[in-house]
């Protein structure tokens, strides 16, 4: 059974329609991502729908809400990698978070094209599962 840290998360009763939106919000992202040519784009966009179909499944199996706060991003990679039994999540999560955040305040990063496309690959076969768990719920 998932643990749900009061300071991360909260109890929340979703609908089934409120579910679906979140999951189409992330596959919307990873859309952007697999059609822009920008390494950066799809980079961010990839990250961005990791995080959203994270958010998605927590709602899902959870009925908790994610709280906005310094800290969420890691309990929602943690939370993925968890429910889908792959520790391979809060690696690569880990490291787009990173990337993320060094271009955020860091003055920027390179993303190379080879890079994007890796990150993306994996960000869609998460996905896959992710919108595979919601489906079964």
């Amino acid at each position: 059974m998932t643990r749900f840290e009061s300071k991360y998360f909260r109890k929340f009763e979703f609908t089934k329609e409120q579910i679906q939106q979140y999951l189409e919000n992330a596959l919307k992202d990873l859309r952007i991502a697999k059609e822009d040519a920008h390494s950066e784009v799809k980079f961010t966009y990839s990250y961005n729908a990791l995080i959203k179909a994270g958010i998605a499944l927590i709602a899902a199996h959870g009925n908790v809400k994610v709280r906005s706060m310094a800290g969420h991003h890691i309990k929602i990679i943690e939370k993925i990698a968890e429910m889908l039994e792959d520790d391979s999540v809060v690696t690569m999560g880990n490291a787009m978070r990173m990337k993320r955040n060094e271009d955020f305040y860091g003055g920027g990063i390179f993303i190379s094209e080879k890079d994007s496309g890796e990150y993306l690959k994996y960000v869609e076969g998460i996905l896959k599962r992710i919108k595979a768990a919601i489906n079964s719920s």
